[in-house]
């Protein structure tokens, strides 16, 4: 009676240990994208970050057991204008000789019903770190996943643009960063 006792304990100890973990992801790259968008001008435009890396271990059933690592290239940015493309990795923006990466960490996932979540947790630019919350819609189809969403920033908060960048005349200080990735479960 003892051992099935004990065996019954080991086996529910055993299950509730596999549903507290998440499932790992691996994001296909070539099929992400990972962007910003802000209005220089008065005119909107788009960039994206042409390197970066995402590590993610989710499960939808148990969000709370999640845990996401991005890192990103803060010179790979693009916006597709030469000028501003030269201007981005500069001091007066990314400043990417002294702060070469930017990062997002969430160490938890919540569930907002249906296929909308938020992902809790601090972004860091420039060396300065802040908590946010990334809202974002999650398709899972099989092992493949498609994940959306936009994190809206003021810029500045981050001391992206020093000088006369400060203020918001030639570019808006509401910036947002656009995430889209898609990924399948790690074997």
């Amino acid at each position: 009676m003892k051992f099935l006792r004990f065996w019954a304990f080991g086996l529910a100890l055993a299950a509730s240990a596999s549903a507290a973990h998440a499932a790992s992801w691996q994001v296909d790259s070539a099929k992400s994208r990972l962007g910003f968008t802000g209005i220089q001008t008065g005119t909107p435009f788009e960039g994206h970050f042409g390197k970066w890396s995402a590590t993610i271990d989710f499960d939808p059933a148990n969000p709370a057991a999640g845990h996401a690592v991005v890192t990103i290239d803060m010179a790979s940015a693009t916006t597709a204008d030469a000028q501003r493309d030269e201007a981005l990795p500069q001091s007066d923006w990314f400043d990417v000789t002294h702060f070469a990466d930017a990062r997002f960490e969430a160490t938890t996932f919540r569930a907002l019903g249906g296929n909308k979540f938020e992902a809790p947790g601090t972004l860091t630019i420039r060396g300065v770190k802040k908590d946010v919350v990334l809202p974002f819609t999650l398709d899972v189809t099989g092992d493949a996943a498609h994940a959306q969403g936009k994190l809206n920033l003021i810029r500045t908060e981050y001391g992206v643009g020093q000088g006369d960048w400060t203020s918001g005349d030639y570019v808006a200080l509401d910036v947002s960063v656009v995430v889209d990735l898609q990924a399948k479960r790690a074997p």
